[in-house]
Order: structure tokens, then sequence, then C-alpha cells
């Protein structure tokens, strides 16, 4: 990120631009929006500038900005559309310690107006460092579709009630009361008036209400591609005061929660470090107990080798109430980029989810039923697994050229496909490295064999 969005107090500041032209117009009809003091310097200013000035919504120098004009000034625009002038206004600002905006020329400017949607009180900033503007405009255009005109209105008289508001304790139970007239009676209220009685019959209600118990949200992550994330996850984890979650879950996914949110990590790791399962018990349990609504965030979907059940037969022993939110598991993920499918007619009627090792060790499964000719399987946790799976195959009859697709960080940037043979599968596998979480799909090769494929939007750009 080159530039940190913030929002700028400028009432009562000075806010200076130098041009007269349409880019000093374009700035000017946002600028004009803001409480701040707006004066232009131009020699030769448009009509609508003059119309402004004589309406005393700005002030108009019809002369060339000078180093003496930056005093005090808390941002300046260059929009004179010339390379020369710009440069000199530029100079001006540095040197008066002021940040700096060059009308479409990024590299000399200290900061960038965003694509605005205007919501008075309510803003959203849209910005693409520089490099989209058009994606930044059609961004603001749906957005513009989406937000109620009524917004605005909305957020001015629940401001003027966060006060009364304040009778409410911290946390949990305010943040309720606010959801529930901002997502639920807020939007359905179209009067000034109706709002505030509105707001005082739904604070009355939530006062008389008492503290909501803790919960917990076994919450599927999906196989790591933000996308891919269900609606009802997105609002398990904007709801959740504390999320706890595995090591595989993306950090893309980890960006989504809730910011006041308490992030725990009790990544594991197999063969490897990892928080011992009584202890990840014991967190989700007292965190909830304190009150919390909580998401239990795992990789895939939580009932798929995610020891769900031990998790909530925890819960379920401590008296705390819980859901599950499914998600993608990476078995339908990695099919999907390779272009097949679990079960197909004539072919095989099931499909076997497997791990490839447990907590004892390599895991043991019906390897005679495995090596017939069609089966498919998808194995979970099988890299290191993969000579000892190559063997018992081989011992119980399956052919050496049964066809095996290994797909590392599957729907993420950085996936790769190792296509292979059961033969082949463990020097093939050792010779493409993989670090990251990986699936290996038993009986499937990929529609287009390559070792390694692209994310299809990268393919698009390319």
């Amino acid at each position: 990120m080159k530039h940190f969005p913030v929002y700028l107090s400028v009432s009562g500041q000075r806010i200076l631009l130098a041009g007269g032209g349409e880019a000093a117009l374009a700035k000017l009809r946002l600028l004009l929006k803001t409480e701040a003091q707006i004066e232009v310097f131009s020699t030769a200013p448009d009509a609508k500038i003059e119309s402004w000035a004589d309406e005393s919504k700005l002030i108009l120098h019809r002369r060339d900005i000078e180093a003496e004009d930056a005093t005090e000034a808390v941002l300046i625009y260059a929009a004179d559309e010339d390379t020369i002038k710009d440069a000199r206004t530029a100079q001006i600002a540095r040197a008066a310690n002021v940040l700096i905006n060059v009308v479409d020329n990024l590299a000399d400017s200290a900061f960038i107006t965003p694509a605005i949607v205007d919501r008075d009180p309510v803003t959203i900033a849209i910005g693409t460092e520089g490099a989209a503007p058009v994606l930044a405009r059609a961004l603001k255009t749906e957005l513009e579709e989406r937000l109620s005109p009524r917004l605005g209105l909305l957020a001015r008289v629940g401001k003027a009630f966060r006060s009364a508001a304040d009778a409410l304790p911290m946390g949990r139970r305010r943040r309720d009361f606010w959801s529930d007239y901002y997502l639920g009676a807020g939007p359905r209220i179209a009067e000034q008036g109706e709002a505030q009685l509105a707001l005082e019959t739904l604070l009355a209600q939530h006062l008389q209400t008492e503290n909501r118990d803790g919960h917990v949200a076994f919450v599927g992550a999906g196989p790591g591609d933000p996308e891919l994330l269900t609606l009802k996850a997105r609002k398990a984890l904007d709801e959740a005061d504390v999320v706890i979650y595995d090591r595989l879950v993306s950090a893309d996914i980890l960006e989504l929660a809730r910011r006041e949110a308490v992030m725990v990590n009790v990544g594991k790791e197999g063969f490897g470090p990892s928080t011992p399962q009584s202890v990840i018990d014991a967190l989700i349990v007292e965190h909830a107990q304190s009150g919390a609504q909580v998401v239990r965030l795992k990789s895939g979907d939580s009932t798929v080798f995610g020891r769900l059940d031990e998790e909530i037969e925890a819960c379920d022993a401590a008296g705390v109430s819980w859901n599950i939110v499914p998600g993608i598991t990476a078995a339908s993920a990695s099919v999907a980029a390779i272009g097949q499918s679990l079960t197909r007619r004539g072919r095989n009627g099931s499909v076997r989810f497997l791990t490839g090792h447990d907590m004892e060790g390599f895991a043991d499964h019906d390897w005679r039923q495995l090596a017939r000719s069609g089966e498919v399987a998808a194995i979970y946790m099988g890299k290191k697994a993969a000579r000892f799976i190559q063997g018992r195959l081989l011992m119980h009859g399956a052919r050496p050229d049964t066809p095996v697709t290994v797909i590392e960080n599957v729907s993420r940037k950085n996936q790769r496909v190792l296509n292979t043979t059961l033969h082949s599968l463990p020097a093939d596998l050792a010779d493409a490295n993989f670090h990251g979480p990986a699936l290996t799909l038993l009986g499937l090769s990929p529609r287009i064999a390559s070792a390694t494929q692209t994310n299809p939007l990268e393919q698009e750009l390319a």
C-alpha cells in the first residue's frame, strides 16, 4: 500500500487550488462539498468558478499562486494543466511543507484524491493507487446504485443519538443496538422523526435485554480464495468478537474479520509444531463462556478432517451453543482447478476422502478397493505419505500408470498443479518441492496436462 487512506479534518482549513480550467472545475466540485475555506488562483478562471466566487462559495485570486499564499494551508492542488505552472505550484507547496496533488501526475503528487461516494456524513473513498481510475469510477457507480440516498439521514440521526446509547454497556450490547438500527429498522425508516422514534424504541428494548450468551460458529474458510467464502461465513466473521483460526487459513480470509476481533492462531502442522487439541477446545469454551461470539475458523470445510466432533463435544460439555457454517472443501476446489469432476458415469459412482496420516502416523485404508481401475480418491495431508501410499496401492494391484494430480495452494494466486502417475509420484513430488498445503487426487489428471497451472485470471491477462 503506497497511499495510506485517511480522512483529513478540513473544517475551517485553507485548501488552495491553482488553475481555472476543466481540471480545476472537476476538483472544485468535490472540494466545495467540504467545510474548508477554498481559495482559487487563476488569471483566466472559468465562468463557473467566477459564479462560485460571487456566491461566496470560494475565494478567487485573479493571479498565479505565490509562496506566501501557502502559509497555513493544509492541501494544495496544482490544476493549471500546464507542466511548467504545475511544477512551480508543487515547488511552492513542498517549500511550505504542504501536501500537494498535481492533477494527472501521480509521480509528483504527495497525495491522491479517491473516487468518493457521498452520503454525508457517510463517505466511501475508493482508491486504486492511481493505477486504474476507470475502475474506481466503475466501483463508485455500483455503490451509488446500491446505497440508499437516505443513508446519510440515518447516520445524522444516529450521531445525535450516540450519547443516549451510552446507557448501554460498551462492547457487544452496544454494537448489537447499532446493528439493529442501521441494518434492521433503520433502512425501512423514511422520515427523520420516525428515525428518532425508532431509535428510542430500540434503545428501550435493548436496555431490557440481558447480555447475549456466548456462541461458537464453526466456520469453513474454504481453500483460500476470499471469493469462495460463503456469505454466511462473511457475516460470521463480521460479527465475531474472537476468531480462533488454523494455520492453513489464508491471510486474505483473515483480513475479512472485524478489526476489533481478538485473533488467536492455533495452527497445526502434520509431523511438526502444533497446538494440542485439548488447548484449542479449552480456548473455544473459555471465550464463549465469557460472552464472546466466537468463530472457529478452519481451512476448507470444518466437517472434513477438522476434528470438529471433539470441539463440538467440548462445547456441549460446557453448555455452550454452536452452529456449523460449511465451506468449500479443498477436494471440490482441486477438481475445479483441473477441469474434472469427482464422479463420472461409467467410471466411478463413489469417491473417497482420505487422510494421508493420522495421530499415530501414516493412515491405513482399504487399499485393495482403492487399487481397482477407475477409483477416485481425494487424499488430504498426503505429501509426506506419498511413498507409503504408492507402495500400498502397487502392492494391492494398482496400475503404475494410474493418473495422480497434486494441487498445491489450490484457488490461491500461487496455485501449482503437478500431473504425474502413481509410479512417478514420490520422485515428481520431491522435484516439485511443494511447501504449501496440497491435496492429492488419485485417479484424475488435468484436462490440460501441466506441471504448473496459473490462476485463470492471470492467464487472461497474459
